[in-house]
């Protein structure tokens, strides 16, 4: 794998890490800010509706622009916004770094996808993906509890001064290691890595172009399963704290470790994800939202026994983002190259966690306990495998009449 790999893994580690860490540091905030908790919250959940919109805005202004230069300015925004917010004096000025952080979320993961495929030879691009994601399921693991620790000892500007120092990192090693024509062009030759002078097919670049890929059935095929798959899975996981606490039986200390499992999942999932994509995509799609479904069913029924939620907070973790390399190169694959379509996949998977998250919520008001997310979550993904079947078929039919000689 190339060394331009790393540098992007570390900047998805340090997105990981803004992303996550605030959780663990709220009260030291909200105390700081002389602010309640619910307005302390509007620091996730401002930071999740940024990801959303920037996802989007970000990559359609960029759209010209040679890829590598816009990762470059965009970790020099991440970089800004963290900035912010270690220095924020006010609670408005903390909140404005965690938005100005955000909206390069979006954009980094989903033109950093195409960065990362087209550094490697196509028969490895989910592989490419998984390894440039990989920052980002370690963040997941170590977020928390990174926050937490620091902000014990050092204060909660502490982590921010951090995660700016991280974010310098690989604005220095995107600028040294990742070559200019990275994202312009993909891999023409099998076997080996891909260079400038020997790929084939530029990517649209100019947003009429890329608009032009939605056209396609399939993108929106995998843009809603992606939604759907992520949406089954955050709806569970918003509330596993209450599953863990309320019917499994652990003391609530118990849960930053259980979170660690389940993190440690995340990063198993990806890893095998990506090599089993590059073998067989769509089937390696399947199979891993049907063992998210299932996980998450058995999960429901055994939530009572904390042997087993252990062992299936792991494999939800496993299965929850097996599918994601996937899903990204399939998206792009389908859209040719576009990146307005990689990070639309990006968007996607938080409109998923809204809505999963909601409907979690709704269950468990409607008083059918803390175990109900988990089969609503399941529900949910069962309707991801359903569209992503039915993704696959369409795709293996217009793949037959493709191969059909013409009389």
């Amino acid at each position: 794998m190339p060394s331009g790999l790393i540098a992007l893994a570390l900047g998805g580690f340090g997105i990981g890490l803004t992303e996550f860490l605030i959780a663990g540091l709220l009260p030291q905030v909200a105390s700081s800010f002389a602010v309640s908790e619910a307005a302390a919250g509007r620091l996730i959940s401002g930071y999740a509706l940024s990801v959303a919109v920037g996802a989007i805005a970000l990559t359609a202004a960029t759209a010209r622009l040679p890829r590598k230069h816009v990762l470059v300015g965009l970790v020099a925004l991440f970089v800004i916004g963290n900035l912010l917010s270690a220095v924020a004096p006010n609670y408005q000025v903390m909140l404005l770094g965690r938005i100005v952080a955000a909206l390069c979320h979006g954009s980094f993961f989903g033109i950093g996808s195409l960065v990362a495929r087209s550094l490697v030879a196509p028969e490895k691009k989910s592989q490419a993906v998984a390894v440039m994601f990989a920052g980002l399921t370690v963040a997941n693991v170590l977020g928390v509890p990174f926050g937490a620790l620091v902000g014990e000892r050092w204060g909660w500007r502490a982590a921010f001064w951090a995660v700016t120092a991280i974010g310098l990192l690989a604005l220095a090693g995107i600028t040294a290691l990742v070559p200019s024509w990275a994202g312009r062009v993909q891999p023409a030759a099998e076997g080996g890595q891909a260079t400038g002078a020997g790929a084939e097919r530029i990517p649209p670049s100019g947003l009429a172009q890329q608009l032009r890929a939605f056209r396609s059935w399939q993108v929106w095929l995998t843009l809603v399963a992606t939604a759907l798959s992520y949406g089954g899975m955050f709806g569970a996981f918003s509330y596993i704290a209450y599953t863990f606490t309320e019917v499994s039986g652990f003391a609530s200390e118990d849960v930053a470790w259980l979170l660690m499992v389940y993190g440690v999942g995340l990063v198993v999932g990806n890893l095998v994800g990506g090599r089993a994509a590059d073998r067989d995509r769509d089937r390696a799609l399947v199979l891993a939202l049907l063992g998210l479904a299932l996980t998450l069913a058995l999960f429901g029924l055994l939530a009572e026994s904390g042997t087993a939620s252990v062992v299936l907070v792991f494999l939800m973790g496993v299965s929850g983002f097996a599918s994601v390399p996937g899903m990204i190169t399939r998206v792009t694959d389908f859209a040719h190259g576009a990146a307005l379509a990689a990070s639309a996949n990006v968007s996607a998977s938080n409109v998923g966690n809204a809505l999963g998250a909601w409907l979690g919520g709704v269950a468990i008001s409607a008083g059918l306990g803390y175990t109900a997310p988990l089969y609503v979550g399941a529900g949910i993904v069962l309707m991801s495998v359903a569209v992503m079947v039915v993704a696959a078929q369409r795709a293996r039919s217009s793949q037959a009449a493709d191969r059909v000689p013409a009389r």
